[in-house]
């Protein structure tokens, strides 16, 4: 992976939206949206229902950049600097490959939040870390993020399976 200045994260911006660092402030907006039913449906996590492990979270996801092993976005409407949703790196390999995931609060989705961020996601991972793979890990029964995933040329990888939870299915994508 290649080293970005932990003091500067790289801040992501699209037509609608920015993709930036998350602070405090969006602690009841994590916990909201890792507590949403209709966001987790498909994620086996626990629920982080209470404000100090959103602010728990967020210093780890944060400590992640420091330390140069992962990206966590919170995605914001450029009008608006509330949390819509997240977007991560993380999983990082020798061989240029990553671990992407997203999440979105249901009242925003359907509207190609998702897959402005994702693109932007997309192009930062090959074009600025210089990634080669990137890997997502998506339930089976996930027909929005599968449609998703492929809108955006992931394909099925039919030799890989998780070991830890025969419902995911491996989508990549090359650069």
């Amino acid at each position: 992976m290649q080293t970005i200045n932990p003091q500067q994260f790289p801040v992501l911006k699209t037509e609608r939206l920015i993709l930036r660092q998350p602070v405090n402030g969006d602690a009841k907006a994590i916990c909201d949206l890792r507590s949403d039913e209709d966001v987790n449906r498909y994620i086996e996590r626990p629920k982080d229902s209470s404000i100090e492990k959103a602010l728990a979270f967020i210093e780890k996801v944060n400590n992640n950049f420091k330390q140069n092993t992962g990206y966590y976005w919170a995605i914001c409407l450029k009008d608006d600097p509330k949390l819509i949703g997240t977007a991560c790196l993380w999983n990082f390999t020798d061989d240029k490959t990553a671990e992407i995931g997203y999440e979105l609060k249901p009242d925003y989705q359907g509207h190609g939040f998702m897959n402005e961020a994702l693109q932007s996601v997309l192009d930062f991972s090959f074009n600025v870390l210089g990634l080669k793979r990137l890997d997502a890990f998506v339930h089976r029964e996930n027909l929005k993020s599968i449609r998703l995933l492929e809108r955006n040329k992931f394909i099925l990888d039919t030799e890989r399976k998780d070991e830890e939870n025969s419902n995911l299915n491996i989508y990549i994508l090359f650069k």
